[in-house]
């Protein structure tokens, strides 16, 4: 008999929830960088050990939205709570507990009432303090879970919830943490073949590569203002668009006489297939943040 089920992993931005998704499945499924708000969407990530399958589901950062795009993210993460086995919130273990991470207990909290997805916290970037530290974030974020338990009526969802403390930078912890994970697993088939790590298709794999790099080379607000598309696909050729919201944004992008889309370029060029000639391309789309027509078109 096989075991198979879904745990989100929610959070708000800059946490540590890509980097601890690609720890726990121990390949890189979704991208990382220090800008807010690099997940855009759910991201799946498989796991599969020996007759166990857990798929986690990456989300967008929880955060008080500015625009259009920042409240569908919102939507997103907290859709991605409600139909799953496990929740996780995923807090610092180094950060006073702020209200993103009170949105965060909560979107777990709610999510597990009634017998829904078993709760858990997971303290993450132990390696960041002491183990002192560490203590005294687990009896905090403890005691704020009873708070928000108590002021929300979901004193029962909040006893259940479990605490782990790990680092998804150097893996400490995370065999524990996924251990306990699969033991939640309900009984099913594999929902996906066991050498899958991630259900995310290849042309969109490629542009979230390409925004990565950009979002770990532009500075401030511009990562924001950035989509990537796969325009054409035809191996080992692949364009990817990149989007922008206004015409001065442009040249910020593809840099003094080129140089930063060449680098953009090559960094991701190298996480991919060797012989790949990938091309990039930077157009404006204005507002696209704000426009829902827009954004209904790009699949957020």
């Amino acid at each position: 008999m096989t075991r198979c089920g879904f745990a989100a992993v929610l959070g708000r931005p800059n946490v540590g929830k890509s980097t601890l998704v690609n720890q726990m499945v121990g390949a890189k499924v979704t991208i990382t960088a220090p800008s807010p708000n690099t997940t855009r969407r759910a991201i799946r990530g498989i796991l599969t050990e020996g007759d166990v399958q857990i798929v986690f589901v990456d989300t967008p950062g929880l955060h008080r939205p500015r625009t259009t795009l920042g409240g569908r993210l919102n939507e997103t993460a907290r859709g991605a709570a409600g139909d799953v086995d496990v929740v996780m919130a995923v807090v610092e273990a180094a950060s006073a507990i702020g209200p993103g991470d009170a949105t965060t207990i909560l979107t777990m909290l709610q999510s597990a009432r009634e017998g829904g997805p078993l709760p858990l916290v997971v303290v993450n970037k132990v390696d960041r303090t002491s183990r002192a530290g560490v203590a005294a974030q687990l009896l905090d974020v403890a005691s704020r879970v009873d708070e928000i338990a108590r002021e929300h009526d979901a004193q029962g969802a909040g006893a259940r919830v479990e605490y782990f403390a790990v680092s998804a930078r150097t893996g400490e912890g995370v065999e524990a943490l996924v251990a306990f994970v699969a033991a939640a697993m309900p009984d099913s088939p594999f929902l996906f073949p066991d050498e899958e790590v991630s259900d995310i298709p290849e042309a969109e794999w490629i542009a979230e590569l390409v925004r990565e790099q950009l979002a770990r080379k532009m500075r401030e607000e511009l990562p924001h203002a950035i989509h990537c598309r796969v325009t054409e696909f035809e191996w080992p050729h692949v364009t990817v668009e990149i989007l922008v919201e206004r015409e001065s944004q442009k040249g910020m992008v593809i840099g003094k006489a080129g140089q930063l889309l060449k680098d953009v370029g090559t960094a991701a060029r190298r996480q991919l297939p060797e012989g790949c000639f990938l091309e990039l391309r930077v157009s404006v789309e204005r507002d696209w943040q704000s426009r829902a027509d827009v954004l209904d078109r790009f699949g957020y």
